[in-house]
């Protein structure tokens, strides 16, 4: 491993943008993507899945992968409880999602499912939402206790969605996802995703829409969601968090990952000696400017800044911004 003072900066990585079938124009219209695709429904932003790793934009790193970063630095870089509970694998995937339809009714599998079926961690998730269309909802576990034999039943009937716990939502909206938690994101809906580094879901009910690529229907995985599914969680609803200005808010909390709410009007100080992880920042509104080893980054609404755990200081100054601070507990 190096102490190469190279690495001593904050990192930014280029953005991986995909079509979906339920993507939309906001990524890049509202958070300024830049891609040729049409209908984009995920922007990767800080990603080590296998063939699908983040690579840096900038700076003397510029066009390393981020898992060349773990193997050149190590805990340097990842943080010494993280390097050694993780080894060369990065643990996080951070996400932008543009619903413009509804994503299909889902659910993933926990980290000892997934390592045996299919030797990945599982993949445990929050969500924070920019921006919601009027009348926008989404879909956490059930509005009633149900059996996996009431399940194969609405789904036969077609009436999956009325058993579902469908809640309005609003910007600034923030929700918990753990393994086994049946969701749905609906439509008009553009939010931040923060999870587990897994690409592992296993669709119960994709409207019967057709894959405009293969002209045929995307595969559903009725059989293993029903093996990993809590049928037990019902009436979820969204997690309530303060919203005091120039302060760190704690949000959501879980072995996977810590993410604080930091809402700057002015100027706000944070030290990090207390953490043993790289810290990500995430822009969710208006523009900030973080100063940090001694150099200036902006940090703008969909934007996002990797902090290595070797830094353990950083100054935010904005008139109005809003972002999220994400790191391993």
């Amino acid at each position: 491993m190096s102490s190469n003072k190279a690495l001593l900066h904050p990192l930014r990585f280029a953005p991986k943008l995909y079509n979906r079938v339920w993507g939309g124009e906001k990524l890049v219209r509202d958070l300024n993507k830049t891609t040729t695709l049409g209908s984009v429904g995920e922007s990767w932003e800080i990603s080590g899945v296998p063939n699908k790793e983040s690579i840096v934009l900038e700076g003397e790193h510029k066009g390393q992968t981020l898992n060349d970063l773990i193997v050149q630095y190590g805990a340097e870089f990842l943080g010494q409880k993280v390097y050694e509970r993780f080894g060369g694998q990065f643990p996080l995937l951070v996400k932008f999602i543009d619903a413009a339809k509804p994503l299909s009714v889902q659910v993933h599998p926990n980290d000892d499912w997934a390592q045996k079926e299919h030797n990945s961690f599982g993949k445990n998730e929050m969500w924070y939402l920019l921006d919601t269309d009027p009348n926008a909802s989404i879909s956490l576990g059930f509005d009633r206790k149900l059996s996996p034999e009431a399940l194969d039943e609405h789904i036969a009937q077609g009436t999956l969605e009325e058993v579902l716990n469908t809640i309005p939502v609003a910007c600034g909206d923030a929700f918990n996802i753990p393994t086994g938690l049946v969701h749905a994101i609906g439509a008009g809906v553009l939010l931040a995703e923060i999870q587990q580094t897994s690409d592992i879901t296993y669709r119960i009910f994709d409207y019967n829409r057709t894959d405009p690529v293969t002209g045929e229907k995307r595969p559903l995985h009725v059989g293993q969601a029903k093996k990993v599914a809590d049928f037990s969680s019902v009436n979820q609803q969204a997690i309530q968090y303060e919203k005091t200005k120039n302060t760190v808010n704690a949000l959501i909390a879980t072995p996977y990952f810590k993410s604080h709410y930091l809402h700057i009007e002015g100027r706000l100080e944070r030290s990090l000696e207390d953490l043993d992880s790289f810290v990500i920042l995430i822009g969710v509104s208006g523009t900030a400017e973080l100063s940090c080893a001694a150099t200036t980054y902006t940090l703008n609404r969909g934007e996002v800044l990797l902090l290595p755990a070797c830094l353990k200081h950083f100054v935010v100054h904005a008139a109005q911004a809003k972002m999220l601070e994400v790191y391993i507990p």
